[in-house]
């Protein structure tokens, strides 16, 4: 029996917030659309964002969040799409209230706003503490009943690519592991991040990054790789992560001197300076030997001063959690934290409209990508709290208005089951090969090197052990054994497929980093501490070469009104 073909329109691959506002726009121009995801829609990791979606409601402009957010990627990101996102943000609050978004209210009858990590102001807006759950209902209730169709626990292994055109995927159903190709005019990513490449990481058992090595294995670039986020406050040994609204309600630290020792790294911002300054401190003072705990690797955050009233009104899913996997009670007690692998402020490189690069000057055509595993850039090397959110509604939006634009004038390239060889040889050879090695084993040596090698933070001589243990790695892989070769929801053979591409995409994270020979935002070389703009004011572009090594080059970063200056808080 041949391979079935299915043509649409639109092929949108992730059901998160990106691709839901993208379905929406597609849905409403009565585009032939179909989104596609290893999961139920509800089950997107985009639902696990606790604090909130920044938006500058109640100020005079949109500058002073612009401003914050150049500055937060520590003068990476692209200013003229910083600038569309900020000045975008309050119709997009407005518009998620308007399809029936909660938020929580202030006094007034507003929506309340909290402050976040490196911000001016309190521009947060929130849904107690599950505005991502709150948002990601609202938006895919709206897409359901517009009628767009969801396909769930479909699993997309590769992108149908030719002469620098996108016309669909290929991808199998994982109740059976019967493959299908997806034909189409118009492809859009939205897969989501990469985090899981680290042993300790906030992120969803899906986010697994398997988008952007898709696009890679095609010699299409991934852009500043080397720019990973670790999140202050996960709990520790963990990584489950406890939002940023803890801090942002008045949430402190403290180390075992009892000391509040954000005051000797931040003391203007104190524990609301950005992520990866926070990030550093704790870090430094559990090196320094001022952690706390029986192993003395983590610190303690405070909360017990807000009181109950606050907490259970504002930090709800915060005190569960604590209580679920610390049996403590953030009401009475203190809670051991360390940073958790977050956060990927690098990926697909698109330009302001999502249409993906294919490099530095062209496009690919029918090509799109949003969301996490795109890089506009609006973060650059470092996000700032409450700004995923926002990016994954406002450039999922602009993703699925762009499509409809383009739509007329793509020239449909028609595809047929030889299209979906690449992906079905890899499959076979997973399931018949007779090695020794198994996934879990190799998965959990990549990750915990990882974290050892290319953390918070890195030298050339950690960067360099880690490119010699993924080649080990990928040698290894090659003799891997799968323990289950049935077709009914086989989860080790996906869990391989996710593994191949985790081993991808690791290496423009080490390459990035080992070639970025400076410290700026969430990469940070020890033995290059301070920024080098003469040198490294420049995005990272990456491909794999034709015997799969990555090749880097650099692209101009996007500057407009903020000129590059010292950044402190």
């Amino acid at each position: 029996m041949g391979v079935p073909v299915y043509a649409f329109d639109v092929v949108i691959v992730g059901a998160g917030l990106a691709g839901c506002a993208a379905a929406i726009e597609c849905k409403k121009a009565k585009l032939k659309t179909i989104v596609l995801s290893k999961l139920h829609p509800l089950r997107s990791h985009s639902g696990a964002a606790q604090g909130g979606i920044n938006a500058a409601l109640n100020e005079k402009s949109t500058k002073a969040h612009e401003f914050d957010t150049v500055k937060g990627s520590d003068y990476l990101g692209d200013q003229d799409a910083i600038a569309l996102m900020c000045a975008k943000a309050p119709s997009v609050v407005r518009y998620l209230e308007n399809m029936g978004a909660v938020f929580s209210r202030a006094d007034d009858g507003r929506i309340a706003q909290r402050a976040f990590g490196g911000q001016s102001a309190a521009r947060a807006c929130f849904a107690k503490d599950r505005t991502g759950l709150t948002c990601l209902q609202t938006m895919y209730e709206q897409a359901d009943r517009l009628g767009v169709e969801f396909l769930s626990e479909w699993y997309v292994g590769d992108l149908l690519y030719r002469d620098g055109a996108a016309f669909g995927v290929t991808a199998y159903d994982m109740r059976d592991t019967e493959f299908a190709i997806f034909n189409a005019k118009a492809v859009l990513f939205a897969t989501g991040g990469y985090a899981r490449a680290y042993a300790v990481n906030s992120n969803a058992m899906a986010n697994t990054g398997d988008g952007l090595s898709i696009a890679a294995r095609h010699g299409l670039p991934l852009e500043d790789m080397e720019f990973v986020q670790f999140h202050p406050t996960g709990i520790a040994q963990r990584g489950i992560l406890l939002s940023e609204a803890a801090r942002g309600e008045g949430g402190h630290l403290f180390n075992s001197e009892n000391k509040r020792f954000m005051i000797d790294y931040a003391p203007g911002k104190m524990e609301l300076a950005s992520r990866d300054v926070v990030s550093r401190a704790i870090e430094s003072e559990i090196r320094q030997g001022r952690g706390v705990g029986e192993k003395k690797n983590a610190v303690y955050l405070d909360l017990t001063h807000l009181g109950e009233d606050t907490i259970n009104a504002r930090l709800p899913e915060l005190r569960d959690l604590c209580r679920s996997f610390l049996g403590r009670d953030l009401v009475s007690e203190r809670v051991m934290i360390r940073p958790t692998a977050h956060y990927s402020m690098g990926g697909i490189p698109t330009d302001i409209h999502c249409r993906v690069r294919r490099d530095a000057d062209r496009l690919v055509t029918g090509f799109y990508a949003a969301g996490e595993c795109a890089c506009v850039s609006v973060h650059g090397a470092n996000r700032l709290g409450a700004n995923s959110l926002l990016e994954a509604v406002v450039f999922g939006k602009t993703a699925g208005e762009t499509i409809v634009k383009d739509i007329d004038a793509i020239e449909l390239i028609q595809a047929d089951e030889t299209d979906a060889r690449t992906f079905m040889n890899e499959v076979k050879t997973l399931l018949e090969n007779n090695g020794r090695h198994s996934v879990a084993q190799l998965r959990k040596k990549l990750q915990d090197s990882m974290t050892k090698n290319v953390g918070i933070f890195r030298t050339e001589e950690s960067l360099k052990e880690q490119i010699n243990t993924i080649n080990q790695i990928k040698k290894a892989f090659k003799k891997i054994r799968l323990s289950d070769n049935s077709k009914c929801f086989n989860t080790e053979l996906q869990e391989a497929i996710e593994f191949s591409h985790m081993i991808d995409y690791t290496q423009f994270i080490t390459q990035g980093a080992l070639l970025r020979k400076e410290s700026r935002g969430a990469h940070y070389r020890e033995d290059y501490i301070n920024r080098d703009d003469q040198s490294f004011l420049a995005h990272s572009f990456a491909y794999f070469n034709k015997s799969k090594k990555v090749k880097v080059e650099y692209v101009q970063v996007s500057i407009k009104d903020h000129k590059p200056q010292i950044r402190s808080y």
